[in-house]
């Protein structure tokens, strides 16, 4: 036995236990099913969902196919080309690359870190609801001629001419900024899960590969989506009010867009491509039977190459005019960051080298993944260098090097990722035959649709053209891509099928039938409580080397194997050594997530049309939720302080700042709000750079009003460390007093940000000095809009009685949030009030 147990259980008492877990983590019936938060439900929402725009995008790509493969063809006219080719690249990048792989997290995370949940199950609920508004709202605009039309990538000056791009790119900006709220939210809950929620013993070292590699890329998308974010807030506000951000002749740059874009793009790449390598380090070993061959090595070189990503963004930008020096540095890093991603490859190679390979259908749609990918690699490399990437940049070569890359790196790892992750539904395979007849369909139909896009492109055919003419050589290689793209279409299709097929008739089979050595394989498909207890983990592959360990967990001879209080529980761990420190109660099913996500979708969808009193109430609906939902599901006070988890352990229910998970989350959160207002701040000293006089002429905000803003909010900073500090020792009143203070100074201080350029006459619509100053104004002020309604939060919280000095976790998270926002207000305001005058 693998664990301490100081007494061994009746059978009658495990199946005790065993009742009471399956009744507090059940899954309810009905339409009240859909209010589930479990992980298993959710992850099979959130894949179902992306695999379905997947297919809508596949769909998308076919019209495409079918109006070039002819020249001269009028299949599609040219604004449904445009719209076709926009959506589905679109619904590709931000609809499935993206969230098939939170959707594959959040249904194995749990069990593969012997966990019962992750620790904000209604967080991963609202991130589905949301995700899956969004991308029904953008979708559904095809339907009505009404998508997008510029490009996924939405360039201006083009895609902000209003006449061209007509609501298409209000869809696409606002709708895409609420599927990224998803993104943000299932980051904020995979790092925290994976860095607090292990099992007992499994150290940071002993995380199974899978886990470092979400854990990179969560931590990716937290510094890479809200640039895009920013861009988006800049370009909306020039479509929707006139600012002038991306208008040249108004001080205006479209290169400012192309910069924000891809300093999120290019990571974006390596976001979808890590995920999947992800999974080839699960299947890799299972397949070779023998562990990872240099397990520290393939985590280096995870941490490297999703550090080199973020600054490779210029490589998308050679051909705008850029300095020479400029040039260079991204070409070499361009080229650097092969480094990384081949130390991973050879990893794979010397582990199927090392181990005895067993062949099957996850290895078969793994080994040609890469065998793709490393093409896609290949011109990657070729189009990091300057001079070829002149002549190929907007050609063909370009589609096909990033089709080359993103389906051979992460669509074939994806589908074998089904193939070997697919008996944990039910037990049951899915067919071999099927399979691999589906394998090769989908392989030689990529390579007969792609690689001849490589010789268009360098006999010149450019992107994006809806016909050609016959003459110029480019009608054989658009015929034969077409057929190719039928081909491998048909090989999705067979894959589809084997999954939906009836499988009711197929008797079971084993519970881990790839005798896999990882612990996602302990749980079983007919429970939802994840793992029936918690276990002590000694090794990378604990079901390999710990012996009996599968029967003592279901035993329940390890921690938390009863649910005796009726709550949904986990184990909270410290992040290095994974040592027990809480008894984590998670939220449990409600209605809430849905009712925010989808008032939150009404916010978006209102403001896409400018329906502004809708807006209004969808907004004070999103909020009702919001509070209703943290009010009644975090910072619970228990009945009892301490908890026995079995095995002679007691721990708190109950803990507040750096040891509780809610602090994480708020800490988590901001840094990525603080990168969306550092590429803000970017875009205010990239104007600077490119213009001798940045403000034009205009008066700025002066220097009295932004100064007084910056020391009410630090004043405001200072009375909520009052607040925590009184609260501490006790004086319930004395902290009410504080917070009230608080409350005044934050509302006093936010009426000043805006006082400096509305009193000196910042007319936002004629140049984009005053356009940018009121943008880092608003941007503050609505945070301190935010820390109001926080304050106020805290300030009902300790009326009810629901904060003391020793349950003070909403007190101490918004403490953090203002320790954030005091870096912002200062440096808003000191650059607003002092930086055009020491030029």
């Amino acid at each position: 036995m693998t664990g301490t147990v100081e007494t061994e259980l009746s059978a009658d008492a495990r199946k005790a236990q065993e009742a009471e877990l399956r009744e507090v983590w059940r899954t309810p019936s009905g339409w009240c099913y859909w209010t589930s938060v479990n992980n298993t439900e959710i992850g099979l929402w959130y894949g179902a969902a992306a695999f379905i725009f997947m297919l809508f995008a596949g769909v998308l790509a076919l019209l495409v196919r079918v109006q070039l493969a002819v020249p001269g063809n009028d299949f599609l006219s040219a604004d449904m080309f445009n719209q076709a080719f926009t959506l589905h690249g679109t619904v590709m990048m931000f609809l499935f690359a993206v969230p098939i792989f939170e959707a594959v997290a959040i249904f194995l995370l749990p069990s593969m870190l012997g966990a019962r949940e992750l620790p904000f199950p209604r967080l991963s609920a609202f991130g589905f609801w949301s995700f899956a508004l969004g991308g029904v709202f953008v979708c559904g605009s095809i339907f009505f001629g009404a998508a997008p039309n510029t490009g996924w990538f939405m360039y201006p000056p083009l895609a902000t001419d209003k006449e061209y791009s007509g609501i298409g790119a209000d869809i696409w900006l606002l709708g895409l900024s609420f599927i990224e709220v998803a993104s943000i939210a299932a980051a904020v809950e995979l790092i925290v899960g994976i860095m607090k929620c292990r099992a007992p013993g499994m150290r940071i070292n002993m995380m199974p590969l899978f886990a470092w590699y979400l854990l990179i890329v969560a931590g990716m998308i937290l510094f890479a989506f809200p640039p895009l974010i920013a861009g988006d807030i800049l370009f909306e506000m020039e479509r929707m009010f006139d600012w002038p951000f991306f208008d040249a002749a108004r001080g205006g740059d479209p290169l400012l867009w192309q910069h924000l874009f891809w300093i999120f793009g290019h990571p974006e790449v390596y976001i979808i491509f890590l995920p999947a390598i992800a999974l080839m380090a699960m299947i890799v070993p299972t397949f070779s039977q023998r562990p990872i061959v240099g397990y520290s090595w393939i985590v280096l070189a995870a941490v490297g190459t999703g550090f080199l990503s973020f600054g490779l963004w210029v490589h998308h930008m050679f051909t705008t005019g850029l300095p020479q020096i400029s040039l260079a540095f991204f070409s070499a890093a361009s080229e650097a960051v092969a480094i990384p991603t081949g130390v991973q490859i050879f990893v794979f190679i010397a582990t199927m080298l090392a181990g005895r390979v067993i062949f099957s259908v996850p290895m078969l749609f793994g080994a040609g993944g890469l065998a793709i990918f490393i093409i896609g690699g290949l011109t990657g490399v070729m189009v990091a260098l300057v001079p070829f990437d002149w002549q190929a940049h907007d050609t063909y070569f370009i589609v096909a090097h990033l089709h080359y890359v993103l389906i051979g790196g992460m669509l074939f790892p994806i589908v074998a990722g089904i193939y070997y992750y697919y008996p944990l539904l039910d037990a049951r395979k899915l067919s071999d035959r099927l399979g691999k007849i589906a394998f090769w369909l989908m392989f030689v139909g990529f390579n007969v649709a792609f690689f001849p896009m490589h010789l268009a492109g360098l006999r010149g055919m450019p992107r994006r053209v809806f016909t050609y003419p016959a003459d110029i050589g480019w009608d054989w290689f658009n015929l034969i891509s077409t057929i190719g793209a039928f081909i491998f279409a048909s090989g999705v299709a067979l894959v589809v099928i084997d999954v939906l097929r009836p499988k009711h008739r197929q008797p079971k089979g084993e519970q881990n039938p790839w005798n896999s050595g990882t612990l996602e394989w302990i749980s079983e498909p007919e429970e939802k409580w994840g793992v029936r207890s918690i276990p002590i983990i000694r090794s990378r592959y604990p079901i390999w080397d710990q012996r009996g360990l599968i029967e003592d967990i279901k035993a329940g001879r390890f921690y938390l194997p009863d649910a005796k209080d009726g709550a949904r529980e986990t184990l909270v761990t410290s992040v290095l050594d994974a040592e027990p420190i809480q008894c984590l109660r998670v939220g449990g099913t409600s209605l809430l997530t849905i009712l925010a996500a989808f008032s939150l979708g009404g916010v978006f969808i209102a403001l896409t049309f400018h329906w502004w009193i809708t807006t209004i109430v969808c907004a004070s609906a999103t909020l009702a939720a919001i509070v209703a939902w943290l009010w009644t599901g975090t910072a619970v006070i228990p009945r009892e302080e301490m908890r026995d988890v079995g095995l002679g352990k007691t721990l708190p229910l109950y803990t507040s700042g750096p040891g509780s998970v809610g602090w994480w989350a708020m800490f988590i959160t901001m840094a990525g709000d603080g990168t969306a207002y550092a590429s803000l701040m970017f875009g205010y000293f990239f104007y600077w750079t490119i213009h001798e006089d940045f403000t034009a002429g205009h008066a700025g905000p002066g220097v009295l009003w932004p100064f007084t803003a910056a020391g009410l909010f630090t004043l405001a900073w200072a009375a909520m460390l009052v607040a925590q500090w009184v609260n501490e020792a006790d004086w319930r009143g004395l902290t009410r007093l504080a917070l009230a203070v608080a409350v005044l100074l934050t509302l006093a201080a936010c009426c000043a940000g805006l006082a400096g350029p509305y009193l000196t006459g910042m007319d936002p619509t004629v140049h984009v000095y005053p356009a940018i100053v009121w943008v880092v104004a608003l941007w503050t002020v609505v945070h301190g809009g935010v820390g109001i309604i926080m304050q106020l939060y805290c300030l009902a919280r300790n009326l009810a009685g629901r904060m003391s000095a020793r349950h003070d976790m909403d007190l101490r998270n918004v403490v953090l949030y203002w320790h954030f926002l005091v870096i912002t207000a200062i440096t808003s305001f000191g650059v607003l009030g002092l930086f055009p005058g020491l030029r």
